[in-house]
């Protein structure tokens, strides 16, 4: 059994909205790079995707919704179904649609499926998808950048052919809506999110009221933190989540998405978090895989919008901890530890921006948030609302 698996293919990057689209898929192809020139990724660990088929994308979409995503795929579009596009969500808002759409967005779903499996069928402990992670998509709707919602797809694969019963982990700034309400009612799916609060951020859900209903109830957790959080507030609110809820709910398999947008720099959120909490926080997931998992384990991308400084590091750090690379050992002693010169160098004349030199942030030279105590008081006090009737 290999130990971990990295799924991914350059064709990934055909999900692209449009050139001035903040969802930029060249992000995985600087966080490879970066991997591949770090020395931490080699041809075997590498899977690929495949194209999901029509039946799979049913068991989270609607057949008509499938219908729409393909007619507005093809160039030129149908006038009749251009028409019905907003209906959908694909007009000109946040998720427009684009030619080769359908199966873009399927190969991202099929992606995801590939982990899934390498992981159920023993092939492999833990795998990671950065392709994946839209976790925005609904039922018959487009949202948030997201087509086709990559993560209940392939949960819905682990629950039919291997009976799983599914830990979902968010860890994105933006609620994970889309896999929440697939599975509201399903007591075998847990949905646990940490995010900015929808008061003021996208997609306005995630409080810690939506607790599942009928038979999942009790199966969904929502932490939401004010805007300008920080690494330790956040970090708190994360680990006790998802110690309380792991010891409860019992898993056979945790999925989990990794969104980095709660980092400061990223332009679409409020968060004020260091690269700190994208090492820390896959270290506790790894962890509590081990004990209550079997160590299973699979791991999506998601957001993250500072395609530069934030999200090859964030993705890069994923990896390294769950393929368990000697520099995460590094890291905890010497936490200055460079980037590779070369992918710097490689880089930094298509950034506007100067890309850090290190793994992990120097934000003890950041300054603190105003109202830090207000800030931690409050999130501490959703935390214990969204756990309430858990046991300590």
């Amino acid at each position: 059994m290999k130990h971990a698996v990295f799924v991914y293919d350059p064709q990934e990057q055909q999900y692209l909205f449009s050139n001035t689209h903040p969802f930029n898929p060249m992000r995985l192809e600087l966080t490879y790079d970066l991997l591949r020139q770090a020395g931490a990724l080699r041809p075997e660990h590498l899977l690929k995707p495949r194209m999901a088929s029509e039946e799979e994308l049913l068991w989270a979409h609607s057949l008509e919704y499938l219908e729409a995503v393909r007619a507005l795929s093809r160039e030129p579009a149908d006038p009749e179904w251009v028409s019905q596009a907003e209906k959908f969500g694909l007009g000109e808002g946040d998720t427009p649609f684009f030619p080769g759409m359908h199966e873009a967005a399927s190969l991202v779903a099929g992606g995801s499926i590939v982990a899934a499996e390498a992981v159920m069928s023993g092939t492999s402990l833990q795998a990671l998808h950065l392709g994946g992670g839209l976790h925005h998509a609904l039922e018959s709707r487009g949202s948030g950048f997201c087509v086709y919602n990559d993560a209940a797809v392939a949960i819905s694969y682990m629950k039919r052919r291997y009976g799983a019963r599914v830990l979902y982990v968010d860890t994105d700034v933006h609620h994970g809506d889309g896999v929440q309400w697939s599975f509201y009612s399903d007591p075998e799916v847990c949905t646990l999110s940490i995010h900015e609060t929808g008061k003021y951020l996208f997609p306005g859900t995630g409080d810690v009221t939506e607790r599942g209903m009928d038979q999942g109830y009790g199966t969904c957790y929502n932490v939401p933190v004010d805007p300008y959080t920080e690494d330790d507030s956040w970090m708190e609110c994360f680990q006790e989540a998802l110690d309380r809820v792991i010891r409860f709910y019992r898993p056979d398999v945790i999925v989990s998405q990794h969104g980095c947008d709660a980092h400061a720099f990223d332009p679409l959120a409020h968060i004020c978090c260091s690269m700190n909490i994208y090492l820390q926080m896959p270290l506790k997931i790894q962890e509590l895989a081990g004990v209550y998992c079997g160590g299973r384990w699979i791991a999506l991308g998601g957001g993250g919008y500072d395609i530069w400084r934030v999200v090859p590091r964030a993705w890069s750090l994923l990896w390294l901890v769950m393929s368990g690379n000697p520099l995460i050992r590094e890291l905890r002693d010497h936490p200055e530890a460079r980037l590779p010169d070369s992918w710097i160098r490689k880089w930094q004349p298509y950034s506007a921006e100067i890309l850090p030199n290190t793994w992990l942030d120097r934000n003890e030279e950041w300054t603190a948030m105003p109202r830090r105590q207000e800030i931690e008081q409050a999130n501490r006090k959703r935390k214990e609302l969204a756990l309430m009737y858990l046991p300590k």
